[in-house]
């Protein structure tokens, strides 16, 4: 997959490669690690930036966040998603910009249009002084030939929120009250100044401590290798190195469909709107940004990440769980959001498969048919997967959901439009699905592949998969060993009658 970031991942992956070995190897020190430095980076000449010690340092930071330590120890973060500060530079900072086409022309269109004095003219083209520009646009909209550019820096393009900043040097700053750590701005960067905290030595370390391990694969997982690698394939590679088992995630997606559509139900009765609360970037969106909508509308039952790992804590107590996904947030979710019994520790596909390469293991396919989820919960990973899931468990109980009005929105500006029309008492829809990845979980930051390109094997996954209903499907789970509520009340809901 062709990205704006391939040299910064293939350099990220190269760091994690490297600490993974050293664990394995219990050679992992304040020596090792600084070699690190001197073998990606050995000089005299630099390979991708200006000098070797540039490089070097940029590296010391990005080791740091493989280590899920902060990148600058002197400034500890909150947000699991952090700025690598030598990594960020070049970027233009005037938002508008007089480009070549520009004809110094008599009308002075542009210079008219401002009304805040930022614009002169030079010998050969207008000129905007940023500390005057106020970045409204107006000059760009009155020029006859286009000659105004707007230049978003690429961090702060794909923002949802607006939470991407800069110092008086330029550099990137991350709002962390605004940030809802969706992970979009760290695969626009071109320098990846921009990266999240990596578990994989806490992991390493939990398995080498002989802890029970297990690792919860992401319905989004299925089609990012090819249709030969099935969920079952990933089951063998990881218990291969060293992971106690695997469960894959959908079967959270069951479980979370048939306690949110118990919730729907009597939400639908009182006349209540109600959203989600499986995407956390879209939690963490209602949290920040619209405080009155998380308390009042969103959905108390948890993510099937959380659900899947309470379920795996109540039957091997003590395990570790690992959730592996394409999701950023799912790390906030799992260390900033304080929900009992969530997944100890979150990879990326990644890290996973850096981690795969540390013992030199290779996913290949394999024979066994391996399924926990119906297909419903395995959908989860796709926009409207969560709806469609929902409403099946409504109807498995045989309520009619015909008239039902749902709103799907996939990616941050869809999510945010919608929470503002909830706020202003003006959405039409009984219902709304956040999902602030384009196309759902399978438009992760962290995707191995991109949608289109994992659509034809994905399906061809799924095709496989069996008929079984969502609610008979749980029957064979210890539903009532565990809450699926985010406080952590216990109640059961109807899982229709035996068959």
């Amino acid at each position: 997959m062709v990205t704006n970031d391939k040299g910064a991942i293939e350099l990220k992956h190269s760091v994690i490669e490297k600490l993974a070995r050293l664990q394995w190897a219990d050679n992992l020190n304040e020596e090792t690690m600084k070699n690190i430095c001197y073998e990606i980076s050995p000089g005299p000449h630099a390979t991708w930036r200006c000098c070797v010690y540039k490089e070097r340092e940029i590296l010391k930071w990005r080791i740091h966040l493989s280590m899920g330590l902060d990148a600058n120890p002197r400034k500890p973060h909150k947000n699991v998603i952090q700025v690598i500060e030598p990594a960020c530079e070049e970027c233009p900072l005037s938002t508008y910009t007089v480009t070549d086409n520009c004809r110094l022309c008599l009308g002075k269109a542009c210079q008219n249009s401002c009304r805040f004095g930022a614009i002169s003219m030079t010998e050969t083209r207008a000129h905007i002084d940023p500390n005057k520009c106020k970045e409204c646009g107006m000059c760009a909209s009155a020029c006859p030939y286009g000659a105004i550019a707007h230049l978003v820096r690429p961090c702060r393009k794909p923002c949802p929120v607006n939470a991407i900043n800069y110092d008086e040097n330029g550099i990137c700053q991350i709002d962390e009250e605004k940030c809802i750590r969706c992970g979009q701005c760290i695969h626009s960067c071109p320098f990846g100044a921009i990266a999240s905290k990596v578990y994989v030595i806490d992991v390493i370390k939990a398995i080498q401590e002989g802890k029970e391990v297990i690792a919860m694969c992401a319905p989004a997982i299925e089609g990012q290798f090819g249709k030969d690698i099935t969920m079952a394939s990933v089951k063998v590679a990881l218990k291969k190195l060293g992971f106690a088992d695997m469960v894959e995630v959908g079967l959270g997606g069951d479980m979370t469909a048939a306690w949110e559509s118990a919730e729907w139900s009597e939400a639908r009765k009182e006349g209540k709107k109600v959203t989600t609360s499986c995407c956390p970037a879209f939690i963490n969106m209602m949290m920040r940004h619209f405080p009155d909508q998380f308390h009042n509308n969103m959905s108390e039952t948890v993510s099937p990440m959380c659900a899947v790992s309470r379920y795996l804590k109540a039957t091997h107590p003590g395990c570790v769980t690992v959730f592996i996904g394409p999701c950023m947030a799912k790390k906030s979710e799992s260390k900033e959001m304080n929900i009992e019994g969530n997944a100890d520790y979150v990879l990326s596909f990644g890290e996973m498969q850096a981690m795969l390469r540390s013992k030199d293991v290779e996913l290949e396919p394999v024979l066994d048919e391996y399924q926990e989820a119906s297909i419903w919960g395995k959908s989860f990973a796709s926009s409207g997967g969560v709806a469609n899931a929902v409403m099946e468990c409504m109807r498995e109980r045989g309520e009619d959901t015909t008239g039902i009005k749902l709103r799907k929105c996939s990616g941050g500006k869809e999510c945010f439009t919608a929470l503002t029309l909830l706020k202003m008492g003006k959405l039409p829809e009984e219902f709304v699905e956040g999902m602030v990845c384009d196309g759902g979980c399978v438009g992760g930051p962290s995707k191995h592949k991109t949608e289109m390109e994992i659509r034809k094997a994905r399906q061809e996954l799924l095709d496989q998969a069996d008929d079984r209903k969502v609610l008979q499907n749980l029957k064979k789970y210890p539903m009532d060993k565990f809450s699926m509520h985010r406080d952590g009340s216990m109640s059961m809901v109807d899982l229709g009658p035996d068959q």
